[in-house]
């Protein structure tokens, strides 16, 4: 019963952690108004930090054996955490739409492909290149009719510096877990990501307290946004993204990111009334289509 129990466990994890990966978008916009980027962040990081801690001592979990692992570790959670989010929350609050964001990361999944073959020698079959050009494709279909709604709005008043912070994103995320994967074998998840935090913590303070003057509009929205972020998004989430980085092929777990977009355009429209018409319906399908291609187990 144990071993059906943990088959059906694996088999929802994906998508678990598709709808949780995909709140962030909503959450963030939420408690951006109440905070400058790099301040939420700070908070966010040292919240999960004293919760991971917590959990660390309770179930007793073993911290690298060695300096080298923990420094894999760091530098990890430097690129997955803080070079990729400080990037994307950076680049909206200067002024540069979701939407945009999301079609500039929604390539991270052929990226992933092309370092996963470089790094750690995975061949991307036909049949998962397949899947993921259908799903940048599907991903296009939504974003477009996304922007065709309000076209005058979509690159007007952001910073020149909003694209290079989002592609910086794109890489470091893509960069970041194939890392992991490669070098950071036999260390703890949890010590694994609180480690991966301490170091993200370091960078998002330097910035704050270089850049930002920290002040923070401690309303209820924003108590609320930040409570997901922590134990939903930071602790739960990437828990989710680490187990399955571990257990398949890099570009078939890229490909999962595919599936974001829509979802958040699907919740956006639920919750805030946002428009998702025949296109964007078209889309999400291929999308769905796209993932199921790059995901499906590879002949020998």
């Amino acid at each position: 019963m144990s071993a059906t129990l943990s088959q059906f466990f694996i088999r929802l994890m994906p998508w678990f952690f598709v709808w949780v990966w995909s709140t962030g978008f909503l959450v963030a916009k939420l408690g951006k108004s109440y905070a400058e980027p790099f301040t939420l962040l700070s908070y966010r990081f040292a919240l999960a930090l004293v919760v991971l801690w917590v959990i660390i001592k309770v179930v007793n979990c073993d911290w690298p054996s060695t300096w080298r692992l923990a420094l894999h570790c760091m530098l990890v959670g430097l690129l997955i955490h803080g070079v990729y989010l400080g990037g994307i929350f950076q680049a909206i609050s200067l002024g540069m739409p979701a939407g945009l964001s999301a079609m500039v990361i929604g390539l991270q999944p052929l990226t992933m492909a092309l370092f996963a073959g470089l790094m750690l020698g995975e061949r991307v079959t036909k049949r998962q290149w397949l899947g993921l050009i259908m799903g940048l494709v599907g991903l296009y279909l939504v974003l477009g009719e996304q922007f065709s709604i309000n076209p005058e709005t979509v690159f007007e008043g952001f910073s020149g510096w909003s694209p290079v912070l989002v592609g910086s994103s794109l890489l470091a995320i893509a960069f970041g877990t194939l890392y992991q994967k490669k070098y950071c074998h036999g260390v703890d998840l949890l010590t694994s990501i609180w480690l991966q935090y301490a170091a993200a913590l370091v960078l998002s303070l330097s910035v704050a307290f270089a850049f930002e003057t920290r002040i923070v509009d401690w309303q209820w929205q924003f108590v609320v946004s930040l409570s997901w972020q922590v134990l939903a998004l930071s602790i739960g989430a990437i828990l989710l993204l680490m187990i399955m980085i571990r257990q398949g092929a890099a570009a078939k777990v890229g490909s999962l990111f595919y599936l974001v977009p829509p979802v958040v355009a699907i919740q956006a429209w639920f919750l805030f009334g946002e428009a998702l018409g025949v296109q964007g319906l078209l889309g999400i399908v291929l999308i769905a289509a796209g993932v199921a291609q790059a995901m499906w187990p590879s002949r020998n």
